[in-house]
């Protein structure tokens, strides 16, 4: 009897030590558990290192581009034959009149496109007129954007030769025999661009109860733009904003076009009106005011206030090139 109590004795130590064992290691991860949820709640509550300093002071700023790229819809070149011939009308004021050589605008966007590009841009004009009826004596209405829009439709140009011979700029009379001589059934996209000469002259950005008055920024370009598209709907039209600019108040000093107001609201005011109006029209938007020249790097694109140098028409024209012809813009990189 005592034998078989002996040998019975020897399991329940065995077992005994495997229940320590059991508790030692469940024990063990409990500790690991909460030490390490210790650790990480310690971690959550020190935070990252923040690079933030509260006395840096900075005028830049993150902007993006408001382009609008609308593509041409197929059923408008219905009945229109493609000549194989890319051709592309500017038209405008300063950004494509002032240079004409290599380094303009219009002959940078031939050179980057291959395109066939004729260039109707008259210096000192506006998209809206000065006045709702013509008046003799302020020639330049004749050349703003709606009188031009109207003369290539109606193939009448008079008032506009008759305007030009009163010019002193030779290129007037020049240019506005390229356009009458031009056949608009050639043509295969028409790219408008003004710089902030409207802002500068107080042009209305727009009227509420007649959304095409051609004395109004919008208005203007509403009429001229919708006037073109009626009379040769295969043309592709392309808006492009205007940039940066300072204005020159009455003591010859230079105000940011962005916070001043001369009485029909700031840059982006206007930005804004021309591309909800670019919009309405179903036609595209290029942004050079976020997109290209502005408040940041202007000194290096411009030549005074307003007026773009080699560099600024060489960067309007790659954004051109890069939201028109997007494929030859990756086969030039």
């Amino acid at each position: 009897m005592k034998q078989n109590n002996q040998k019975k004795a020897t399991p329940r130590k065995e077992n005994q030590k495997f229940q320590i064992n059991i508790h030692m290691i469940l024990l063990a991860a409990i500790v690991l558990i909460a030490g390490f949820s210790a650790y990480r709640l310690y971690q959550w509550n020190k935070g990252v290192p923040s690079d933030y300093d509260p006395d840096y002071q900075t005028t830049a700023f993150d902007t993006e581009a408001m382009d609008n790229i609308i593509p041409l819809a197929p059923d408008k070149l219905e009945g229109h034959e493609d000549d194989g011939v890319t051709t592309i009308l500017c038209l405008g004021d300063d950004p494509f009149s002032l240079e004409r050589g290599e380094g303009g605008l219009s002959e940078q966007i031939a050179a980057k496109t291959g395109a066939s590009v004729y260039n109707g841009s008259f210096t000192g004009t506006t998209i809206a007129a000065q006045f709702e009826d013509y008046n003799d004596g302020y020639i330049l209405d004749a050349f703003s954007f709606s009188y031009i829009a109207q003369s290539l439709v109606s193939g009448n140009f008079d008032l506009m030769k008759t305007a030009a011979s009163y010019s002193y700029d030779e290129s007037f009379p020049e240019n506005t025999a390229m356009l009458e001589s031009l056949d608009m059934n050639t043509v295969d996209l028409l790219c408008i661009m003004y710089d902030a000469s409207d802002y500068i002259n107080k042009r209305p950005c727009d009227d509420p109860n007649d959304p095409y008055a051609i004395i109004t920024y919008t208005g203007a370009l509403r009429a001229g733009i919708t006037a073109i598209q009626e009379a040769y709907p295969h043309i592709r039209i392309v808006v492009m904003s205007h940039t940066f600019c300072h204005n020159i108040n009455e003591d010859g000093n230079f105000e940011n076009g962005d916070r001043v107001d001369l009485g029909h609201g700031t840059l982006s005011h206007y930005l804004q009106k021309e591309l909800d109006a670019a919009s309405e029209c179903g036609v595209s938007f290029i942004d050079n005011f976020y997109g290209s020249v502005n408040e940041d790097n202007y000194l290096d694109y411009m030549t005074d206030y307003i007026h773009l140098n080699d560099a600024g028409r060489e960067l309007v024209a790659s954004r051109f090139v890069q939201c028109i012809f997007p494929k030859l813009n990756t086969q030039q990189e």
